[in-house]
């Protein structure tokens, strides 16, 4: 498809069309037509909770807080035309959002607004869905949308990656087509490279850090390259201009030294730049190309290895064999100063979850006790206790608080897919496999923490593999015979017994002693004593101005319910009792969904047993009843759903509190 632009002098060119381009357009077109995608329905325009979002944000605050101050640059060269531009995460949803206010009023219609996914899965073709899958800078136009409820939109957009090559989210510049201007793709990419760049100096600062390119005037511009070394002059990241250069990947580069590769020994080059005025210093490749450089380093640190010893260490460095290719350097793998909870006192850290509950404060005294000591955690509790919330904790109270940190359910993902989600793959590995191939969750969280949710729910023949990964620490992608070193700090988490499992022959044993090095139970809502306080800490996040007080008889109400789902079900009804209440400052039974209600005063009859934590019986054989019917449709659907409530209440039709309530609930693990 040719488009329409407007040139530099105001006339109107047209661009021919990209053989490359048209084919990723195609490619994707094909994607969501087998995800059953419809071009001309209405697309889902809802967005996640408040509170996810929240949560999202928090996740992403180091990515937000690096492109913010970029994307009022970038907004700057582009407020003349009805544009705005996006931030994502590496799962599409936006996070923040800049532009004119005309367009992000229409753009709000379509959903092009934080909260909102923005995949190829949720959205079809699109920029920023597009650029997640081909993991490369991508242009959607007009019609090469696949919805055409998104046809009046020009997208450009670009991922953002970390020094290792981990995708971090996407950036993008959408407007209405008809102000498409050619050189838009050229300043979001430069404007995600300089984010890329922000991010590198930032992980970085302690490192020495090469700036280099073939013209010295380059220096200090965005085409430079920059190479971080670490102390055994092997590189521990660089930036994709680096890689560009030099012609090779990451993981060639970090097989490298500073001398094998620059052919300047690191002695050398730390004794170079004694002087702060000193000038760019000639390196030559292996190939023979000549780059200059400037170093930039903390003297009092690097002074030492400004020797003929540091120099004999970094060749040492350079022969040094093996079969294994690291995923970082050794010198990465050494943790990052630690960071203080201070420094960190958002709704992450440990220090949140103290709410003044006796059994939670010993849970994190434990857990503080064994911070950074290389053992893992096994987290049990009942669903919706907030199993993700105490690991996220864990690894941002950790020495790893600055690495990633990945979360997979292991109940969520297709039996067939959790392999190559896990473990990666090569490309070409199998039909329908990515052409760049896939990186895979633990290498994603490598030098991080990988929390492992429902743990329990990962099929027998997987956990053999992830055993071998978690012994050996290394892991070989799918299609590939050379496995890669990795370093992982591992949270694990269940709502089952897993001892059962094992004695059912369900869950390995050696797997579950490789995982349960430090055992913590989450307990259910209806057992701990901060029911206030949590509820004042959800409202709290829930609404942006001052938050409503509850009613004496609605807490009342919430000390008498029993809460199956536990924390994610009071947060549930909270959301929406805060909505229902508008601008009143107490939230009272009327708030309330009727749904809600009718349970909450069944379990307050007096006599009416407690229910606990579900467990999915298997369905009697032939259901004389009607009722009992029901109760074998309900109890199959949570059991497809791995016991995920929510999923199966969307499945059925139903409300979550509705399932609840029929299923019969016994102690599980």
């Amino acid at each position: 498809m040719a488009i329409q632009h407007i040139g530099d002098n105001g006339a109107t060119a047209v661009a021919l069309p990209d053989p490359a381009h048209l084919d990723s357009i195609v490619r994707s077109h094909e994607r969501c037509a087998a995800l059953g995608l419809s071009r001309v329905d209405r697309p889902d325009h809802g967005s996640v909770a408040r509170a996810d979002l929240t949560i999202a944000r928090e996740r992403n605050l180091r990515l937000y807080e690096h492109a913010a101050p970029v994307m009022e640059l970038l907004l700057e060269q582009i407020l003349a035309t009805q544009s705005m531009i996006l931030l994502t995460d590496a799962q599409g949803t936006v996070l923040h959002s800049v532009g004119h206010d005309t367009f992000l009023q229409r753009a709000s219609k379509v959903a092009l607004a934080p909260g909102a996914n923005w995949s190829e899965p949720c959205k079809g073709t699109n920029a920023i869905g597009t650029a997640l899958m081909n993991e490369a800078p991508t242009l959607v136009h007009a019609d090469e949308h696949f919805m055409r409820a998104n046809g009046f939109l020009t997208c450009s957009a670009a991922p953002i990656f970390d020094p290792r090559g981990n995708m971090l989210g996407v950036l993008d510049v959408s407007g209405d087509q008809r102000s498409y201007h050619q050189h838009t793709m050229g300043l979001v990419k430069m404007s995600a490279r300089m984010i890329e760049n922000h991010w590198l100096n930032d992980d970085f600062r302690h490192a020495l850090r090469l700036h280099f390119h073939s013209r010295p005037e380059f220096i200090g511009t965005l085409m430079e390259g920059i190479l971080a070394v670490g102390r055994d002059g092997r590189f521990l990241g660089c930036n994709r201009s680096a890689l560009d250069q030099l012609g090779m990947s990451g993981a060639a580069l970090r097989m490298n030294s500073v001398t094998s590769l620059l052919g300047t020994p690191l002695a050398a080059i730390i004794d170079h730049f004694r002087s702060p005025m000193a000038p760019p210093l000639p390196m030559t490749l292996a190939d023979g190309r000549v780059v200059h450089a400037q170093a930039r380093f903390n003297w009092p640190t690097w002074r030492a290895l400004g020797s003929a010893d540091a120099a004999g260490d970094d060749m040492a460095a350079a022969d040094t064999p093996g079969d294994v290719a690291p995923a970082v350097a050794s010198s990465a793998l050494k943790p990052p100063p630690a960071i203080t909870s201070t420094a960190l006192s958002g709704p992450s850290g440990l220090r949140y979850l103290q709410t003044g509950d006796a059994q939670m404060e010993a849970v994190i005294g434990k857990l503080r006790r064994v911070l950074n000591r290389g053992i893992s955690v096994l987290v049990l509790g009942e669903t919706g206790t907030g199993k993700e919330l105490l690991a996220r904790a864990i690894h941002q109270d950790s020495e790893r608080a600055r690495q990633p940190f990945v979360a997979v359910n292991c109940a969520s993902i297709p039996e067939n897919l959790i392999e190559s989600e896990l473990f990666g793959y090569e490309e070409g590995a199998f039909t329908g496999a990515r052409r760049k191939g896939s990186v895979g969750k633990i290498l994603q969280a490598n030098g991080g923490t990988l929390f492992l949710d429902e743990i329990g729910d990962m099929p027998l023949a997987l956990q053999a593999r992830l055993l071998r990964v978690l012994q050996e620490r290394q892991v070989s992608p799918l299609g590939s015979a050379k496995p890669v070193a990795i370093d992982v700090a591992v949270v694990a988490a269940t709502h089952r017994n897993l001892r059962e499992l094992i004695e059912r022959q369900a869950f390995r044993e050696d797997l579950y002693y490789r995982l349960n090095g430090l055992v913590v139970r989450l307990p259910a809502l209806r057992e701990r004593s901060d029911l206030v306080t949590i509820v004042q800490k959800i409202l709290r996040a829930e609404c942006s101005g001052r938050p409503p007080e509850i009613a004496d008889d609605v807490l009342a109400l919430f000390r008498h319910y029993h809460w199956p789902g536990n924390i994610r079900q009071l947060a549930s009804v909270l959301r929406t009792a805060a909505v229902m209440a508008g601008g009143d400052g107490f939230i009272t039974r009327a708030h309330l969904s009727d749904d809600f209600i009718e349970d909450a005063d069944l379990s307050a009859r007096p006599g009416a047993a407690v229910p606990e934590a579900p467990v999915v019986a298997a369905p009697s054989p032939s259901p004389t009843t009607l009722e009992a019917l029901e109760l074998q449709t309900i109890r199959r659907a949570v059991d497809e759903a791995g016991g995920n409530i929510s999923v199966a209440s969307k499945q059925l039709g139903i409300s979550r509190n509705t399932i609840y309530r029929k299923l019969r609930w016994r102690q599980g693990g």
